[in-house]
């Protein structure tokens, strides 16, 4: 991958991975209770274990923090990344129920 980003769209409740113009991966969520709801994360096949979903979780959750929400993390990958960085756990907010 050459020219990958991170891009919130909005419209599909999820934030994209993108080489180029191609989507190669996203991470969805459902607006639940004025907080993200983060249900699940992909990267195509051909672009697993080279760190892009890093790089996906990481690009979503910054956006997150820069527009001042909260998530729920109930995606395994995405709860496992705020797991191994910290620095996100602030961004969690989950009641009993959701755990």
């Amino acid at each position: 991958m050459s020219d990958v980003t991170v891009v919130h769209d909005e419209t599909s409740s999820r934030y994209e991975l993108r080489d180029g113009d191609d989507v190669v991966g996203f991470a969805s969520y459902v607006w639940q209770d004025g907080r993200l709801v983060m249900d699940h994360t992909v990267v195509d096949r051909e672009h697993r274990e080279q760190g892009h979903g890093t790089t996906l979780a990481r690009g979503a959750l910054e956006d997150v923090r820069r527009r001042g929400l909260r998530i729920v993390p109930q995606c395994p990958f995405i709860r496992s990344f705020v797991q191994d960085n910290p620095e996100f756990a602030d961004l969690v907010d989950e009641t009993p129920d959701e755990v």
